[in-house]
């Protein structure tokens, strides 16, 4: 019992006190105006307010609007339960039972809207609804759905960048903890004692990561001091959840940038473990091939173009590959069958860290299947290959790998120059490769069945 209450002394002492009165920014003192919120969102708020409820835009699309950026969606924070939110709007769906929330639906668009969230009980055993709250024994906590005030709530999120409150009826923002000011120092602070926040829930760590790449902020000093002691305890979030989280830090346009921060703080051996192990191994190699194929899809995202999840895990998974393989070989299975059973071991490792689907895992492979392929141009496979459905993707693979430093013996130049051609100049290259592969073995000579010569005096079976 004493131990009980040591611990839950200890915890007060590292949360801040709510306050209770916000700094309060006028119209004249914020860029922000009604026009910039979705009309949906300015919807939803007004409705929930209409029926007696307290609502505001808050969060990252506050945080983005007052960095001059444009916001990718629109959250609501608001004092009406989730099933009260989809009492008022017939479009709405409760979701999530780690966080349970009310999604408004549009058409396309989706305006999130979360409860008002309190701190947790110390124990659960404190906690008159303890299904409402749960807390792993290293702090980490397991269901959010404890719900309190609009002060709580806002000394309960993670940033103070992102605990900003847009009250649209009077044209003011709400700043509880400051985050106003840490926008303008350009800083990503936790609220709270950083310790506590990362046991938690660690994926703050990747988030803190995440928000200064994509804002070129600096993480600030007591916030960025416990992630690389505590950086382990990413191996312990739910593979499905840590899968969502590495595609938001590189699939959001700033891979590179996200990339070097988590070396830096060392948070890509937990997720990626294999790479990271490769990169320590040849550090020249695997970090520019690494840093290419995320530079790449930065600027694919920039430009509007489609990104797929599993050309990204294939590039960051495929440095380990090597040694995997070399392995198997070692233990006499022949190069194409090791170099197979060395994608499947690598993905199914991967997948138990990162719980990545079927549908990116299997184009994954078949990109690591044409590298075997594209240097076996002879006869109709160049032709053949041109027609396979992931013809560019392996093609692109290989180019990477190319800019990467590896050594190909022109193959890239020779397909790029190959898809440009004519029937006849087609024809021509294929000539030109002497009879041999790109391994430099000949071509297989077409066996012909066996067939015995009858003689004169020969008479064949009748049925």
């Amino acid at each position: 019992m004493l131990k009980k209450l040591f611990k839950s002394f200890r915890l007060s002492l590292n949360r801040p006190h709510p306050r209770s009165t916000p700094e309060v920014l006028g119209s004249q003192q914020h860029s922000l105006r009604r026009a910039d919120i979705s009309r949906h969102a300015v919807s939803v708020v007004e409705r929930l307010q209409n029926a007696g409820y307290q609502a505001y835009v808050v969060g990252g699309c506050v945080r983005d609007l007052l960095l001059d950026i444009e916001p990718k969606d629109f959250d609501v924070a608001t004092s009406a339960t989730p099933e009260q939110v989809r009492a008022e709007f017939r479009n709405a769906r409760v979701i999530g039972r780690r966080f349970k929330l009310a999604h408004v639906h549009f058409g396309r668009e989706i305006i999130e809207v979360a409860t008002f969230r309190a701190h947790h009980p110390d124990d659960e055993e404190d906690d008159e609804d303890n299904h409402l709250a749960m807390r792993h024994e290293s702090g980490r906590i397991l269901r959010d759905n404890v719900y309190g005030t609009l002060e709580e709530d806002a000394q309960r999120r993670d940033f103070t960048i992102n605990a900003l409150y847009f009250d649209i009826a009077h044209d003011r923002i709400l700043d509880y903890a400051h985050g106003v000011h840490d926008i303008r120092n350009h800083l990503v602070r936790l609220i709270g004692d950083p310790e506590q926040r990362y046991l938690e829930d660690p994926v703050r760590m990747l988030r803190a990561v995440r928000f200064a790449a994509k804002l070129d902020f600096d993480i600030e000093h007591h916030s960025a001091a416990p992630i690389r002691r505590l950086a382990p305890l990413l191996r312990d979030i739910p593979a499905p959840r840590l899968f969502d989280e590495v595609l938001k830090l590189f699939l959001s346009g700033y891979a590179e940038d996200t990339f070097e921060l988590l070396l830096e703080y060392d948070l890509f051996a937990p997720l990626f473990p294999a790479t990271a192990a490769a990169l320590e191994r040849n550090p020249d190699y695997v970090g520019r091939l690494v840093r290419h194929a995320l530079a790449n899809t930065d600027e694919r995202i920039a430009q509007g173009k489609p990104v797929t999840p599993a050309f990204l895990f294939a590039a960051l998974l495929w440095p380990a590959l090597p040694s995997r393989a070399l392995e198997l070989q070692k233990r006499g299975m022949p190069p194409i069958p090791a170099l197979q059973e060395a994608a499947h071991l690598v993905l199914t490792e991967q997948c138990r860290r990162t719980a990545i689907p079927k549908r990116f895992t299997l184009p994954a492979r078949e990109i690591w299947d044409l590298q075997e392929r594209l240097p076996r141009r002879q006869g109709k496979r160049a032709d053949l290959l041109l027609e396979h459905p992931r013809f560019r993707a392996g093609y692109d693979f290989l180019l990477l790998r190319e800019e990467a430093g590896e050594q190909t013996g022109g193959l890239g130049d020779w397909w790029t120059d190959y898809q440009e051609a004519s029937d006849s100049e087609r024809r021509s290259m294929i000539r030109a490769l002497g009879g041999k592969d790109e391994a430099g073995s000949a071509p297989r000579k077409r066996r012909r069945p066996n067939r015995r010569r009858r003689g004169s005096g020969d008479v064949p079976e009748r049925d």
